[in-house]
């Protein structure tokens, strides 16, 4: 298996072989515990090589979504998350396009709620939380650092959820998003680049809404946030379909038809 062109640049082998292995784990059935077939197997099942399949395995372990036991083989990792307990976290693809928007479906409605119920129930220490995440994640922007403006978005919807002051919602929010970060190591490449500068207007909106105690406008304003992230993937997504039309392998694919 080769780097497969993608658009501005060429997508890993190991990448597409950590793609692949996922299709096999959901295509066969297998759930946390069950034992995978062995790196040679793989690599002779996928077309590729050992060491190709050694990097997509490193992939998935770090992913928490494949466990490699030393001298007994490799294994569907048991999940202990609130979502991992089902079927969700094994049966998700991270670039089946179909599962990828219904994961932002469930995240607008997560966070709709948690913000609703920040408004509501925030304290002054749980607000100052809220803004210091939006301003690391502001710095990260302006200063063009996409690992800080990641760790500001991630603490500023952790924080949010944890305003919530429900436990579920704020075990639901943490584990959507880390799906949803799968989707931005395996194959798509994430959205801070082309909404950054849209994402912390609307962080500055959710947080405005909460501490002003409105719990409706904090509610639209993360759905409208939201929206607009799931509008920068459907772009991207879209670059990625066309510059697979050639007959290249695609980065992403859906079940029904392209993104419109």
């Amino acid at each position: 298996m080769t780097d497969t062109p993608r658009e501005g640049g060429y997508r890993p082998g190991y990448e597409v072989a950590a793609e692949q292995v996922l299709e096999l784990i959901a295509r066969q059935g297998l759930r946390p515990g069950d034992r995978m077939p062995t790196e040679n197997d793989l690599a002779q099942r996928l077309g590729t090589s050992r060491t190709v399949v050694r990097e997509a395995v490193k992939i998935l372990s770090a992913l928490g979504r494949v466990r490699a036991q030393k001298g007994r083989g490799l294994y569907v990792a048991d999940d202990e998350g609130m979502l991992g307990a089902g079927r969700l976290a094994s049966l998700f693809l991270p670039t089946d396009l179909d599962h990828v928007y219904m994961l932002f479906e469930f995240r607008r409605a997560q966070e709709m709620e948690t913000s609703r119920l920040a408004a509501h129930r925030a304290t002054p220490a749980e607000l100052r939380a809220i803004e210091e995440a939006a301003e690391v994640c502001r710095h990260g922007f302006e200063t063009g650092r996409v690992d800080v403006f990641n760790e500001g978005d991630d603490a500023f919807h952790a924080a949010i959820a944890t305003s919530s002051h429900n436990v579920f919602l704020q075990i639901a929010v943490g584990e959507a998003r880390r799906l949803q970060a799968q989707s931005a190591i395996i194959g798509l490449r994430g959205s801070v680049g082309g909404h950054a500068a849209k994402a912390v207007e609307e962080h500055g909106a959710i947080y405005r809404a909460i501490r002003a105690g409105d719990p409706e406008a904090a509610a639209r304003a993360a759905a409208a946030h939201i929206d607009n992230t799931l509008e920068d993937y459907r772009r991207e997504i879209q670059q990625l379909l066309f510059s697979s039309a050639d007959g290249h392998h695609p980065a992403a694919r859906t079940s029904g038809p392209a993104p419109q």
